[in-house]
């Protein structure tokens, strides 16, 4: 069943993503921890937001709300015109699908696949005919500048490679929003650098990109920063052109 027949919507809202008053609290033990504290948030499709604070300020929780991985406590999260919390997990599955891509710190491969086979799995999913799974890999991982790996395994691999075969898979199904977590965490200032300029290049061609780093300088290159506290956004800026 379409999820938008189960959740009408009474109005439409502005902007790509909407949070309103979200909230998220995590139980350890007797300990009740929060995570998001009545966020409110809005994000246009385009945008390349980064995330940034402290450890333990809310940073993944948020980046898993928005990429519907995790559902809040309370508050509303309009995507796209929809309001999906309270969704089923099904539900959000079918959302996500094809429309959000992850980029994470640990490259998340699987070693018995090659290159090829570990971004082809994203369009498997998607019940993707193999013709059309073989040249949309082979497109990717050709504007990736992996084609030459396509056969390797990932641990034949340099980190950078891996990440850029990460961004491939991501990629080659075509998403609206990229959601990235510290995707420079593992690598070298070289390698991380390098993807970077991938990052800025994938906005530029209209990828909407929400990034989680704890680096400045990475930050910058944002055109807009968040900056969490004790799960509240303590700063919302734009970034100077």
């Amino acid at each position: 069943m379409n999820p938008t027949s189960i959740h009408p919507t009474p109005r439409q809202k502005d902007g790509m993503l909407k949070l309103l008053n979200v909230s998220k609290t995590f139980q350890g033990g007797e300990v009740r921890t929060t995570a998001l504290d009545r966020i409110t948030l809005d994000i246009d499709a385009g945008e390349y937001v980064a995330i940034t604070g402290p450890s333990g300020c809310g940073k993944s929780t948020l980046l898993s709300v928005l990429g519907l991985l995790d559902t809040p406590d309370s508050g509303e999260y309009w995507f796209d015109g929809q309001n999906v919390a309270g969704w089923s997990e099904a539900q959000l599955n079918r959302l996500r699908r094809g429309r959000i891509g992850f980029i994470f710190q640990s490259f998340n491969l699987i070693e018995e696949l090659s290159v090829a086979e570990n971004v082809e799995l994203a369009l498997e999913y998607m019940n993707v005919p193999a013709k059309e799974r073989r040249e949309r890999v082979a497109a990717m991982l050709d504007k990736l500048g992996v084609a030459h790996r396509a056969k390797h395994r990932p641990s034949q691999l340099s980190g950078g490679q891996q990440q850029r075969v990460a961004i491939a898979r991501a990629l080659v199904a075509n998403p609206a929003m990229l959601l990235a977590d510290e995707p420079t965490g593992n690598l070298d200032s070289a390698h991380g650098d390098d993807v970077m300029r991938l990052l800025r290049q994938i906005n530029a061609e209209g990828t909407t990109i929400i990034m989680v780093t704890h680096s400045p300088s990475h930050a910058a290159q944002a055109s807009r920063t968040l900056r969490l506290l004790d799960g509240r956004i303590l700063v919302d800026a734009l970034q100077a052109a």
